[in-house]
């Protein structure tokens, strides 16, 4: 992860545990072992395959919506597919496929140690997002589906490490919102006539007609919809949809097809020099607002320049319809 506001807790978690935490939550819902040993008000609304056990002695004191402090007898063995509820908020209730933002404490199960918190600098984690999917394959998001916000829901992580280090992250719940599914807001209408031709069905889902595109040799970016949602800065991940194609009118992905979306980092700064998208993306959708749709033309060395990428050839100018259905 990048060292940026929204994402250092998760960055600095993912020194300390060797995950992220997101991934750690995911990899916590991906075993079968355990069996649930309550009945929790959100089972009956979600499909995961996998049950949670509840952590007994792990308490939590303070005012809802504030950093809390959390207690439990040291040392403490924690096992993966196990959480508690230690605070019940008094905000609105979460929903499926609501994003919910949640600021978090990770505290060391040995000695109660607290080793990351995103309280002082105010980055909570905003990459939880409810929807099906999500609910089907990570347990621990399942039980956050009906709790009410300033609640505060901690989770065991049993670290697969020779010195068995257990955590428990402790997650407070303190926003939600809901991504658009297709972009919304007003139709540009002075699209220039060279480009290519975009149109869409009812459900959003782009299509194209190249109308003589060639290759290019600077980035093209021209908003097709614009939005009225948040302004997109180097400091933001875009939650988008996008189908990309070849100037010879080859579809090589969609996310329609896939009916999935994608979280893309804008970040200005990388580990190891790595972005998660192409330049191209990163350069294009900065300043771009939520809502909007957004047809990017890039050259080669703003994609993947000399090297081929899976049916992408080597040195190809590659065309995006990108919608931006949230940001965080």
């Amino acid at each position: 992860m990048r060292n940026t506001s929204h994402s250092a807790f998760r960055a600095a978690l993912a020194a300390v545990c060797s995950l992220a935490m997101c991934a750690t939550l995911a990899a916590c819902g991906s075993s079968n072992d355990t069996k649930d040993s309550s009945k929790s008000s959100t089972d009956s609304s979600t499909s995961s395959s996998t049950k949670m056990d509840q952590i007994a002695g792990v308490t939590a004191t303070g005012e809802l919506g504030k950093k809390p402090t959390i207690k439990f007898n040291t040392p403490m063995t924690v096992q993966n597919n196990t959480y508690a509820v230690v605070q019940n908020g008094d905000g609105e209730t979460i929903e499926k496929g609501d994003r919910v933002c949640a600021q978090g404490i990770a505290l060391n199960a040995k000695d109660g140690s607290e080793l990351m918190s995103s309280w002082e600098k105010n980055t909570p984690d905003c990459s939880i997002q409810l929807s099906d999917s999500n609910l089907k394959q990570i347990a621990p998001y399942t039980k956050m589906v009906g709790l009410k916000l300033n609640s505060t829901i901690v989770f065991g992580i049993n670290d697969a490490n020779s010195a068995g280090t257990s955590y428990i992250l402790a997650y407070t719940l303190v926003s939600r919102s809901k991504d658009l599914t297709k972009a919304t807001g007003d139709v540009v209408t002075d699209v220039p006539a060279n480009l290519p031709k975009v149109t869409r069905a009812k459900d959003g889902k782009p299509s194209i007609d190249m109308n003589g595109q060639g290759s290019v040799d600077s980035l093209v970016v021209q908003t097709l919809v614009k939005g009225k949602g948040k302004k997109l800065t180097e400091s933001n991940t875009a939650v988008v949809k996008y189908t990309g194609w070849l100037t010879d009118g080859t579809q090589f992905d969609s996310s329609w097809d896939k009916n999935t979306t994608l979280d893309a980092d804008l970040f200005s700064d990388s580990t190891n020099g790595q972005h998660q998208v192409i330049t191209g993306w990163q350069e294009g959708l900065r300043g771009q607002t939520v809502g909007s749709q957004v047809l990017l033309i890039i050259p080669p060395d703003k994609a993947y320049g000399d090297t081929a990428q899976g049916s992408i050839p080597a040195k190809s100018t590659l065309v995006f319809v990108i919608d931006i259905l949230g940001a965080y």
